[in-house]
């Protein structure tokens, strides 16, 4: 028999443990505009399962069946809290962001991760202050691997052999280089790439080598050109509603800092540059002839980045930033990631 202390101890922490506050729980609602399969929707699948992890349950997540907004409008659907967590490209919203082209010149790097990781350093060393992303809580930037030329009209040995073609572009400084070197650049979402090709609508795209097996544009392209550190990069922002995390205890905003940034960055970079193995095994598989950029090519690209250094120094400076110095950091910056710093 249990003495009459020991039960009326006992009752008495049964009451104390009902009266107690659960943790509180969190469900972020996670919004993607390209398939299940993509490597950003599984990059941010896995941010998703490591922050769970890490708040030892307390947040929880789930993946809308359905883009909350089409490519263009996610930040502001972010913003809007249709959705708690998303990415947006920079590019997709002409005008809007300008600081971000930095990490859209030609030749940077040949990895999303060192080119992401130092990207990611970079903005917050500098652009935090002009707060172009405004109205979100941006938890890291990134870019995707070397962007490369694909089309199916012919081979493409030098930039005079662009002339006139008709090319998807993700806008941004990739949309000014397309008009310098004379091509009918077509402003378009990523996911529309495989209709406005098999339609003619455009001859070609440019874009990274994941996006041949991504978007399975390995039977639709006739000659592929790749170019040594990239023709272009792309900026994106994984964003976060800031009423969300502003709602969360300091516990879970902490994990979510954790699992922000370089962090992040570095994950994403990881599946993509895995992405882009895969597209070049694409292209192989499928017999497609693929040239490199040779040094006259690289010459006469050059001569087209100058004038576009030149005009987003101009624009850096209206945002208070002096944007030949940063580039140049931002450059330093990605040598020193490749080097393992």
């Amino acid at each position: 028999m249990f003495s009459k202390p020991l039960i009326a101890s006992a009752v008495a922490a049964a009451g104390f443990l009902a009266a107690a506050p659960a943790a509180a729980q969190t469900t972020l609602t996670l919004s993607s505009w390209v398939p299940p399969q993509h490597l950003i929707t599984r990059a941010m699948m896995e941010w998703a399962g490591e922050v769970e992890k890490a708040s030892n349950g307390r947040i929880k997540h789930t993946l809308v069946p359905k883009a909350v907004a089409k490519p263009p409008g996610t930040f502001d659907a972010v913003r809007d809290g249709l959705a708690d967590v998303s990415f947006s490209v920079d590019g997709y919203t002409p005008g809007r962001f300008v600081l971000t082209r930095i990490a859209e010149f030609p030749q940077l790097g040949e990895t999303a991760t060192t080119v992401s990781v130092a990207y990611e350093r970079i903005s917050r060393r500098y652009f935090a202050k002009a707060d172009e992303h405004k109205g979100v809580r941006v938890l890291t930037v990134f870019t995707h691997g070397p962007g490369e030329i694909y089309n199916t009209k012919r081979p493409i040995n030098t930039l005079a052999d662009l002339k006139g073609l008709k090319i998807r572009v993700g806008g941004g400084m990739i949309n000014e280089l397309a008009k310098s070197l004379g091509v009918d650049a077509l402003l378009k979402p990523a996911p529309q790439s495989y209709e406005i090709l098999s339609t003619g609508v455009a001859d070609g795209v440019f874009f990274p080598a994941e996006s041949v097996a991504s978007f399975k544009l390995e039977k639709l392209i006739k000659y592929a050109t790749l170019v040594p550190g990239g023709l272009y990069n792309t900026s994106f922002a994984f964003i976060m509603n800031p009423d969300k995390y502003n709602k969360m205890s300091a516990a879970d905003k902490k994990v979510i800092d954790d699992w922000s940034g370089e962090k992040l960055a570095r994950l994403i970079g990881k599946h993509w540059d895995r992405g882009d193995q895969i597209g070049r095994e694409a292209l192989k598989t499928n017999n497609v002839p693929t040239i490199t950029a040779d040094a006259a090519f690289i010459s006469a690209l050059n001569t087209k980045i100058g004038p576009l250094e030149d005009a987003w120094y101009k624009l850096a400076a209206e945002k208070g930033v002096d944007g030949k110095k940063v580039l140049a950091e931002f450059r330093a910056e990605i040598k020193k990631v490749e080097a393992g710093n």
